[in-house]
């Protein structure tokens, strides 16, 4: 757990420095290469409380109008969602796990540890189990998001649990997270973005 709190990994996602792709899938696009559609999009992003092209993004500015409604349902996602960001995070680590997506695990399990998720929890999660001594409502999405990976659905009592806790609001924003950082890791993934080699990830990159 020390690796994930390392503060020095997450200041390079604040600043912008993202790790290279591993091979020469996307390769990374300077501003001054880009077209006015890809420069645009760029900015946009930049100016926004992203402040950098991190993660998928240079991947998805080769089809730059995808690229921006992309941004903007992330940007809602993870910083206006209706949900509390502790909740959020585990969504989102969830995913990342799940998909073994290392990037998206190095670049959100210190926003889980931030925003108040137990490190045991955090632990537990990246390695594939249940956690212990989860709150009521972490425990919800624990179950949501395992139904929805496991099964494609969810059962009536955890809906209902749901509903209650987050309103019909916070369903849809649970719902919209997981599918959105699904795209996220896939992109990822296929881009082979990885993090620094120097911090240690509870798990492998898929495919490898």
């Amino acid at each position: 757990m020390k690796t994930i709190l390392r503060v020095g990994a997450l200041s390079l996602l604040l600043i912008g420095v993202a790790p290279a792709a591993t091979n020469d899938r996307f390769p990374e696009l300077s501003l001054d290469k880009m077209t006015a559609d890809q420069r645009a999009v760029a900015d946009a992003i930049m100016a926004g409380p992203r402040k950098a092209l991190v993660g998928p993004f240079n991947a998805w500015l080769r089809s730059p109008k995808l690229a921006d409604r992309l941004q903007k349902v992330g940007e809602y996602l993870r910083f206006n969602t209706s949900l509390d960001k502790r909740l959020n995070e585990m969504a989102i680590i969830m995913t990342a796990q799940h998909w073994g997506s290392t990037f998206e695990w190095y670049a959100h399990a210190p926003l889980a540890l931030k925003a108040g998720l137990d490190p045991k929890i955090v632990e537990a999660i990246g390695a594939g189990r249940k956690p212990d001594g989860m709150k009521d409502d972490e425990a919800i999405v624990w179950e949501f998001t395992t139904q929805l990976r496991r099964a494609h659905a969810v059962d009536d009592a955890i809906y209902a649990k749901a509903v209650t806790a987050f309103g019909e609001q916070g369903v849809m924003d649970l719902i919209a997270v997981n599918g959105y950082y699904d795209l996220v890791s896939m992109t990822l993934n296929v881009a082979r973005v990885l993090p620094p080699p120097e911090d240690r990830i509870p798990f492998q990159q898929a495919g490898k």
